[in-house]
C-alpha cells in the first residue's frame, strides 16, 4: 500500500500518546512494522518554539518511512507547524483528528474536530498549501452515537487533498470502551478514492484479516496489542506476506527483546528518565509469564538498568522452577 508515493506495507504501527517514542518504533520497525507515526506533537507548542515538541519529532535514519502526526485546530498554526515537521524528515504528515482525551478535544483539537467537517478540510488545505508531502487524517466514527459522521470528515478531507483516511471505529464518547464497529470502516472505504486504513482492535492473525477482508481497507495499524508486544509485526508480516504462522518467542526472546528496548529508551533519554518512562513498558512485556502479577508491581520500583537486570534474572529462575 502506498500513501502517496510513500510505500508503507499492510501493517503500521499506530501513534500512541506517551509510548510510540524513537525507541518503541524502531523495536516495532525491526519486527516488521511497514510504517509508524510519532506521538501527537502541538502545533501550537511548535509555534512558541517548544523544545519538548521538537523532541517528539526527531527521527532515526533507519525508521523511514515516518508519519509525523500534529494536533491543533487552527489551519495557519498547523500549516506552519507541518513545515517544521517536513525539516524535521517526516514523509508523511498525520493530522490528529480523534484523539478523546480531555485536555486535547476540550480545546477544539483532536476528535472535537470532527464536529465541524468544514475546519477539517480547510486544516488538510492549509497543509497542502504549505509542504509537498502526503496528508492523512487520523478521525474517529464520529464524535459520539448521535453524530456519527466519518464518511463525511473523509470525503471532504479527501476533497481537500488528504492522501490518505484512518479510521478507528469507535466514537469519541466510547475511548477505547466497547468493539470496534468495521461497518465504518467499511463504509469510509466506501466513500473515497484514496487508501483507507482500518484501525481498532487488531491484535492477531485473525483479527487483522477480518478486518482486512470485511472493510475492504488497504492496510491496518495497530495500537494497544503491540504494547510488550512488538513481534505482532512479524507474525502479521510473515502471514500477509507468505503465508506462514510463526511461533511465538520463548520467555528468554521476550526478555531479550524487552532489555534492547528499553537499553535503546535509556541511550536516547538518560538512565534516569529512561527507566522511569520504562516502568509501564517493563510492565506490559511480562504479561503472561508465570507470577507475572508480582513482577508487574516490581516493575514499578525500577530505576536503574542494574534494577531491571536483577528483575529479568529473578523472572527466568520462576519460570525455570515453576514450569
Amino acid at each position: 500500500m502506498k500513501i502517496g508515493n510513500t510505500e508503507i506495507g499492510k501493517v503500521a504501527l499506530a501513534p500512541l500518546a506517551g509510548i510510540t517514542d524513537m525507541a518503541f518504533r524502531r523495536i516495532c520497525r525491526s519486527f516488521g512494522a511497514g510504517y509508524a507515526e510519532t506521538e501527537m506533537v502541538s502545533a501550537k507548542a511548535l509555534s512558541f518554539n517548544d523544545k519538548k515538541s521538537f523532541e517528539l519529532m526527531e527521527l532515526s535514519e533507519d525508521e523511514h518511512p515516518c508519519g509525523i502526526q500534529l494536533f491543533g485546530s487552527e489551519p495557519n498554526v498547523i500549516s506552519n507547524a507541518a513545515v517544521l515537521a517536513k525539516n524535521e524528515g517526516a514523509d508523511v504528515i498525520d493530522v490528529n483528528m480523534g484523539c478523546p482525551a480531555p485536555k486535547i478535544a476540550g480545546n477544539g483539537s483532536g476528535s472535537a474536530l470532527m464536529k465541524n467537517p468544514k475546519l477539517c478540510g480547510e486544516i488538510v488545505a492549509a497543509i497542502k498549501s504549505k509542504v509537498d508531502l502526503p496528508v492523512t487524517v487520523k478521525i474517529r466514527k464520529g464524535f459520539d452515537s448521535e453524530n456519527v459522521n466519518a464518511a463525511e470528515v473523509a470525503k471532504i478531507c479527501e476533497q481537500n487533498g488528504a492522501d490518505a483516511i484512518i479510521v478507528h471505529g469507535r466514537t469519541r464518547q466510547q475511548y477505547y470502551s466497547g468493539k470496534c464497529d468495521l461497518d465504518i470502516i467499511k463504509t469510509v472505504k466506501s466513500a473515497v478514492s484514496v487508501p483507507v486504513i482500518g484501525n481498532g482492535d487488531v491484535k492477531d492473525i485473525k483479527s487483522a484479516q477480518k478486518m482486512l477482508e470485511y472493510t475492504g481497507c488497504d492496510a491496518v495499524m495497530v495500537a494497544r496489542a503491540a504494547l510488550g508486544n512488538p513481534w505482532i509485526f512479524r507474525t502479521l508480516k510473515e502471514y500477509f506476506d507468505k503465508g506462514i504462522i510463526i511461533n511465538p518467542p520463548s520467555h528468554e526472546d521476550k526478555l531479550k527483546i524487552m532489555r534492547e528496548h528499553i537499553e535503546l529508551v535509556c541511550s536516547y533519554k538518560g538512565e534516569r528518565l529512561g527507566m522511569l518512562q520504562s516502568r509501564k513498558q517493563i510492565a506490559w512485556y511480562l504479561k503472561g509469564f508465570n507470577g507475572a502479577a508480582k513482577f508487574r508491581n516490581e516493575a514499578g520500583t525500577v530505576s536503574t538498568l542494574d534494577d531491571m537486570y536483577s528483575l529479568i534474572d529473578r523472572v527466568l529462575c520462576y519460570q525455570a522452577e515453576n514450569k
